[in-house]
């Protein structure tokens, strides 16, 4: 598909969106190490939110001292606080050397993650909850973050996706993907300022031949469209009836 749109076949840089939720330190650290090595990661994404900062700051030096420094880490906060607490735990973790800090409050409060990119080093990035183009042409205007990771569903699909990533390069603004690994990979490539594919290994259960990846990128497989199969087997196994 990445060649009807105008771009070219070649892995797509990835990192692992698959776990390290808000358990104990050592755990989410030993986790760590396995995401890393499930296909050769550069980049990994923690959750943080916890009831103590220091809990989380703890997890993080869990995961540093079990990874080492070159590896990039990427926080996300799923919208878990307030104003106060999204200043006093961001401006905390400001000296981490993180790749970015994601929706730290809630999606729609634009001019409260305009304040905060104002104010911190870290890179913000925000842009799941974009219903639309217009949406992210809005949160650029205000300069409510440093980086955007458009939504396929709420971004309006590939089309939605290739009116938005324009109005991102424009910008500067790199742009990452949410979710939708083996559609994302095909956009990446036909996109100016393509950041980082998020990748979670969700949908193999249900795919014939899943993409492969390797070296920390996902490798797009020489096939018509976006080279998916059902294997339908599994499909069957799964399917849920719905009675009104």
């Amino acid at each position: 598909m990445n060649r009807l749109l105008g771009g070219s076949r070649a892995p797509v840089r990835a990192y692992n969106s698959n776990g390290l939720w808000l358990s104990e330190p050592h755990a989410v650290a030993e986790q760590a190490v396995e995401l890393r090595d499930e296909g050769g990661f550069s980049g990994l994404k923690l959750r943080m939110g916890r009831a103590r900062l220091a809990d989380d700051i703890a997890t993080y030096r869990a995961v540093r001292a079990a990874l080492g420094d070159d590896l990039a880490l990427m926080v996300d906060f799923n919208q878990g606080l307030d104003r106060a607490e999204a200043i006093k735990r961001c401006h905390a973790l400001d000296e981490l050397d993180l790749e970015w800090l994601e929706e730290p409050i809630v999606y729609d409060d634009l001019e409260g993650y305009a304040e905060l990119a104002r104010q911190l080093k870290t890179p913000l990035q925000i842009g799941e909850n974009f219903y639309g183009p217009r949406e992210l042409y809005k949160a650029i205007r205000l300069q409510a973050s440093d980086l955007v990771m458009p939504d396929f569903m709420r971004i309006g699909g590939v089309t939605g996706w290739l009116r938005a990533a324009p109005i991102a390069a424009a910008a500067g603004i790199p742009v990452s993907t949410h979710l939708y690994p083996e559609v994302g990979a095909h956009v990446m490539r036909v996109s100016e300022s393509a950041h980082w594919l998020e990748w979670q290994n969700w949908a193999d259960v249900v795919l014939e031949e899943p993409y492969v990846i390797q070296d920390s990128a996902l490798h797009i497989p020489d096939k018509p469209g976006l080279g998916l199969d059902w294997n339908e087997d599994a499909v069957q196994a799964h399917l849920w009836e719905y009675n009104s």
